[in-house]
């Protein structure tokens, strides 16, 4: 026992951790994260102040609020990034234990034949024989002590996973949110342009069939009836798409939300007004973005895990120590396992060096090199995407506003022409056929306003799925 002391006291001392320090990820886009300001965020409407967790709600819409929060709780999607990262979480506690010694209870019965020998047992007759019954009972205790760190290295490489999956989660969350909102926004477009076509269609028909009486009574050419049935046929056949739209929007929305297509059909058949963002859209700034993003933070711990993977199998050039202990009561006979003179101990310091391995341990820590460096490879190219991302959602968003501007004030023309013109009617002065022609365009312009709001709201999501919004920080609690 006094050798074993010795030993495990020269492991303890000789302890340290080979392979590279994590040093955090690589600098990239230095100057857009010291910069404060997007570059693309020129519109008023856009503010520097932090983002919004859920940043839906501002939308206003109670239906769009209760679908994301459904989705978050009951869709596939999370549930199984969910389940990896307790997977994660469960690799990481098994390789914190396998660090500490283990002890194993242990009970043994032998029944041997030794031919030709004589170790004191019972002799099988004249032939030289000898029969053998043994019996234990204790326990054996092992222990490996991480003498260069590989262990070490290894729990980190596990807590940089479960850290990994823990933001792939933030991710599908992100990404989900950004989903269903679309899918509703898109959802809301569909209908309310189904109802102004059906109004247009209306119109047009009123219109041809005055135009047809003219005809009849030979103050109309066959070529305004042709002109207006090409229109009314036209209006139609934009009309016929938009049911499929409308179908896919609520079948899409009922899978984001973990059902069956169909099963959302009643909740959604009213028609409502496409939400619009709020006056003003907090966005933060660069620096925010590349320290919350979850795919940035997922790839930064990707990074960390491939740096500790290279102490992981520095370790292994390496000698290992293990030391094994047994304590156990027994004998040739039953009742020797409850004999305290019967008591024996077993230490057996074990020590192993695979020092000719042909070059096998090099070529691994080579590869985990090689990994590490695609990792940062990685890294740095998914910094980059974000902001690009970013940038171009926020140009998007301010152009869609700069557009949608003048697609309400012709809207506006459109209808204060149509006002006017009604009143010529009513003078006498122009006909029931312009003011439907004039009525018709009144519509086609609150068509093209109506698909300028929801590309509005739509690049709005946009920003905030390229921002990287749509999930919270955990209580510290729940964090390995």
């Amino acid at each position: 026992m006094r050798h074993l002391a010795s030993l495990l006291t020269l492991a303890l001392l000789g302890a340290c951790t080979v392979g590279p320090n994590y040093k955090g990820p690589p600098a990239v886009a230095s100057d857009a994260a010291t910069r404060g300001t997007f570059v693309r965020a020129q519109d008023n409407a856009l503010t520097p102040a932090p983002g919004l967790a859920r940043w839906w709600e501002p939308l206003g819409d109670a239906t769009l609020t209760a679908l994301v929060d459904d989705a978050l709780a009951h869709s596939p999607t999370i549930d199984a990034a969910a389940a990896n990262l307790r997977a994660a979480e469960a690799q990481y506690r098994q390789q914190r234990a396998a660090r500490l010694p283990s002890v194993s209870a242990s009970g043994v019965y032998l029944d041997a034949r030794l031919p030709g020998t004589a170790l004191g047992g019972a002799s099988d007759g004249g032939s030289g024989d000898t029969s053998l019954e043994f019996y234990n009972l204790g326990g054996m205790a092992s222990w490996e002590p991480d003498l260069f760190g590989g262990g070490r290295r290894a729990l980190e490489q596990r807590r940089a996973t479960s850290e990994q999956r823990f933001a792939q989660l933030a991710d599908a969350q992100v990404t989900l949110s950004a989903q269903v909102a679309q899918a509703y926004v898109g959802l809301r477009d569909a209908q309310a342009r189904a109802a102004l076509n059906a109004q247009s269609s209306a119109l047009q028909r009123r219109q041809l069939a005055l135009v047809q009486q003219r005809y009849t009574a030979g103050t109309a050419s066959a070529l305004q009836v042709e002109r207006l049935q090409n229109q009314l046929n036209s209006t139609d056949a934009q009309t016929i798409p938009l049911a499929a739209q409308i179908d896919e929007y609520k079948g899409q929305l009922a899978i984001l939300t973990g059902r069956a297509p169909g099963a959302l059909d009643a909740t959604l058949a009213p028609i409502v007004p496409v939400p619009l963002p709020p006056a003003q859209v907090p966005i933060g700034n660069p620096a925010t973005l590349i320290a919350h993003r979850p795919d940035i933070r997922a790839a930064e711990r990707a990074l960390a895990a491939g740096n500790a993977q290279i102490g992981v199998a520095t370790a292994r050039k390496f000698p290992s120590l293990k030391l094994l202990g047994v304590v156990g009561l027994g004998g040739t006979g039953i009742s020797d396992v409850l004999d305290p003179s019967k008591l024996a101990t077993v230490a057996a310091p074990m020590l192993s060096w695979s020092f000719l391995d042909f070059g096998r341990n090099r070529a691994a820590v080579r590869q985990a090199e090689a990994q590490r460096d695609a990792a940062e490879a990685q890294y740095r190219q998914t910094v980059l995407e974000a902001l690009q991302d970013a940038e171009t959602s926020l140009s998007r968003f301010g152009n869609t506003r700069a557009q949608l501007a003048q697609l309400l004030l012709a809207e506006q023309s459109a209808a204060r022409a149509a006002r006017l013109n009604g009143q010529r009617v009513e003078a006498g002065t122009s006909t029931l056929v312009d003011q439907l022609d004039i009525e018709r365009q009144r519509l086609s312009a609150a068509i093209a306003a109506e698909q300028g709001r929801a590309q509005l709201t739509g690049n709005y999501i946009a920003i905030q799925k390229s921002l990287g919004l749509g999930w919270a920080e955990p209580p510290a609690s729940a964090r390995p």
